[in-house]
């Protein structure tokens, strides 16, 4: 009965978390946080992770497509860039101990809660007065690739950020481009971590089950226009989560 109860308990998860990437970012901080609580270690919950954002990314690419929302040869183009970063951070991910990499996500996470709580989304709406450098996306790209194979939590967050400021597009092709990038390089990251046998295959595909639904349930609600996210619930979330990582209490 637990196990089915911890299976329930990571859909619902998952779904809270798919609406949440697809309109921002920072869902894998509570679905990676709550593998490790589930008793994977590191290494097996960033792989198990991986499964239910392969999912979900598949599913709101494909919620854009029937919507006509996309742009499938730019976003591949520049997910490409991200595929050399994203495996080697899978690697590097993996050779670090369990120790090492619960405190980084525990300071990622804090970070995360700041971002939120002092950038709020709607500051994105307004372009910053620079230089249309539009090269420089394919360096971030590569960089956000190596962060995403290795820690993925609020990778979101930096790609919106480097593909609006950068490439000066819309909000909604911003999520559109977003979706497609992180699908693509979560396919090798993913590899990687099946040839070390870290994923657990029962969890993540209970995760998948519900940030496919979250995915798609989010991509409705940003193509209508509502980036509504439950904005104090996840940050007490994601604080106490990282507060419990660093073993405070």
């Amino acid at each position: 009965m637990i196990g089915y109860l911890k299976l329930l308990l990571l859909f619902g998860i998952g779904s809270i978390a798919g609406f949440i990437n697809v309109n921002a970012g920072g869902g894998s901080s509570i679905t990676l946080s709550a593998l490790i609580f589930m008793g994977l270690n590191s290494a097996t919950a960033n792989g198990t992770n991986r499964i239910g954002l392969l999912f979900q990314n598949l599913l709101a690419v494909s919620s854009f497509r029937k919507q006509k929302v996309h742009q499938f040869k730019r976003s591949f183009i520049l997910a490409i860039f991200t595929l050399p970063g994203a495996i080697i951070g899978a690697i590097l991910s993996i050779k670090i101990n369990n120790e090492w990499f619960q405190r980084i996500l525990a300071i990622v996470m804090i970070g995360i809660v700041f971002s939120i709580i002092f950038s709020p989304s709607k500051g994105l709406s307004m372009p910053i007065k620079t230089a249309y450098n539009k090269w420089l996306i394919y360096p971030a790209m590569f960089g956000i690739g190596f962060y995403g194979g290795f820690i993925q939590v609020g990778v979101g967050f930096l790609l919106m950020a480097s593909l609006y400021h950068i490439l000066k597009i819309s909000l909604l092709q911003v999520n559109m481009h977003k979706v497609f990038i992180i699908l693509l390089y979560t396919i090798p990251a993913l590899y990687v971590f099946m040839k070390t046998g870290n994923v657990n295959w029962l969890y993540g595909l209970a995760l998948a089950a519900g940030t496919s639904f979250g995915g798609w349930w989010g991509v409705k609600v940003a193509i209508k226009g509502g980036e509504k996210v439950i904005r104090y619930i996840l940050i007490i979330a994601i604080f106490v989560m990282a507060v419990k990582l660093l073993g405070i209490f």
